[in-house]
């Protein structure tokens, strides 16, 4: 029973995630960044400083600071995408994959701005009267009552593509494999239910504090995890210093041979299946085009739109360029993609087993237990804005009850499943944001102009 939903949870993804939304991500971003001039590597540094609060204005409207809606947008983005999404990206397609996903990152960079300057432009208000910001707000906003359709699909696919199935899923299993089995503890469901237990705990804490707890929490913890991370892997890889440029070389050789991919071809070739698993991987781990970090930057506190973008473009480079690179680096030099059969976060757990035999793993499963916390915290902010756009604010707390819930389906389900199942539902939630966003482009680059020559 379980292998037939697994099939069919399966079938879903990979025709969710088909010919007609790779154009639409790949050839959409890619257009933004020919239509705004390569604005996101133009204006890089002014970016770090909005970023950095130079510009900020207590009275602006909004409720969190800048820093603040990206470290809570990074808070969902740095995490199990980065360790485990690129350990079974590696795992299936070898190096080549990798290529794939800094291409999602560069063109998502263009997106990022799009949907970040959009989501402060048309801020909606929920039904209690509170200001709000998203993809389903900047449909019914910008483009009017007509295309609420697109809104309603988003929410209703956002309510489970931002379920933490999948973070708890690997959580669960980095726990396992880290900590449990070689402690002698058996890899049973008696296990797998008291680690559930505790994540619900932890998780409920913070969640039922609202959106500044869980803003103040992801800015305290994500600037430091991604600093202990870096330092750690930047170890692995002076101990392989060596081998660093060859795998690169690799990457980029591997990304049009798909000398490695073992998986299912696309469009009649590897080549097409290699570059499906890069960007479904790049898109989970950066989230662009997929709507969700716009409900985060919707928050900030500012009343100028190109700004926000700036800061919005930012994640793509720090999630994708930076921190996955890291992990597939570390997962490269140490060779454990070729010895191994671990997939997911188990792969990544290798790779710092043996560079550090006593304490590596331990330092991997401490940054996988915060990265994935901090990403539960977001995702509960997200469904629950899914939630009251589409049945009112008074209900929206609801939705945290069923995602607390979800967190013992994801400690005791497969991978697969689970993979799968939030790839599908993060493919229909792409449709809604990337055709609304290419739609009102003009808008926002009208908005940019006008900021940037006002700075000038």
């Amino acid at each position: 029973m379980l292998d037939a939903v697994d099939e069919i949870i399966g079938k879903f993804a990979s025709a969710m995630w088909g010919l007609p939304l790779l154009i639409l991500l790949i050839g959409g971003g890619f257009f933004l960044m020919i239509y705004s001039r390569f604005l996101p590597f133009r204006y890089l540094g002014h970016a770090v400083s909005v970023l950095r609060g130079k510009y900020d204005d207590p009275d602006d409207p909004g409720e969190i600071s800048h820093f603040q809606a990206l470290t809570t947008a990074l808070s969902a983005t740095v995490g199990m995408g980065n360790i485990a999404g690129v350990a079974v990206a590696i795992a299936v397609g070898g190096p080549g994959a990798v290529f794939w996903m800094w291409v999602s990152a560069l063109v998502g960079m263009a997106t990022k701005f799009f949907t970040g300057s959009l989501a402060i432009m048309y801020r909606g208000k929920d039904s209690k009267g509170g200001l709000q910001g998203g993809p389903m707000y900047f449909i019914t906003q910008g483009l009017g009552k007509n295309w609420r359709f697109l809104a309603v699909i988003f929410s209703i696919a956002g309510l489970v593509g931002a379920l933490p199935v999948f973070n708890v899923n690997q959580l669960t299993q980095a726990i396992t494999d880290i900590l449990l089995v070689p402690n002698g503890i058996e890899d049973g469901m008696g296990a797998k239910v008291t680690i559930g237990v505790i994540l619900v705990i932890i998780t409920s804490v913070v969640i039922l504090g609202g959106l500044k707890r869980i803003s103040n929490t992801a800015a305290r913890l994500v600037p430091a995890m991604v600093l202990i991370y870096f330092v750690a892997v930047a170890g692995i890889l002076i101990l392989h210093v060596d081998r660093i440029g060859e795998y690169f070389g690799l990457i980029f050789s591997n990304a049009f041979s798909a000398h490695n991919y073992t998986g299912e071809p696309f469009l009649g070739g590897v080549l097409g299946g290699l570059i499906i698993l890069g960007v479904r991987r790049g898109a989970f781990s950066n989230e662009a085009g997929i709507g969700t970090a716009p409900m985060a930057h919707g928050a900030a506190k500012t009343a100028i739109p190109t700004r926000e973008g700036l800061v919005a473009m930012l994640g793509p480079f720090i999630d994708t360029i930076v921190v996955c690179t890291l992990t597939a680096l570390a997962i490269l030099v140490t060779d454990v993609w070729k010895t191994s059969d671990a997939n997911g976060v188990s792969l990544t757990a290798k790779a710092f087993s043996d560079s550090f035999p006593v304490y590596g793993k331990y330092i991997l499963l401490l940054c996988i237990a915060v990265f994935s916390l901090s990403s539960l915290f977001s995702y509960s902010y997200y469904g629950s804005k899914c939630l009251a756009f589409l049945f009112g604010a008074s209900h929206k707390h609801i939705y945290n009850y069923f995602f607390i819930v979800s967190i013992m389906l994801g400690a005791t389900t497969s991978l697969s499943t689970m993979i799968n199942l939030i790839d599908g539902f993060f493919a229909i939630m792409a449709y809604p944001t990337m055709i609304s966003t290419l739609i009102m482009a003009p808008r926002v680059m009208r908005e940019a102009r006008t900021y940037f020559q006002g700075l000038r």
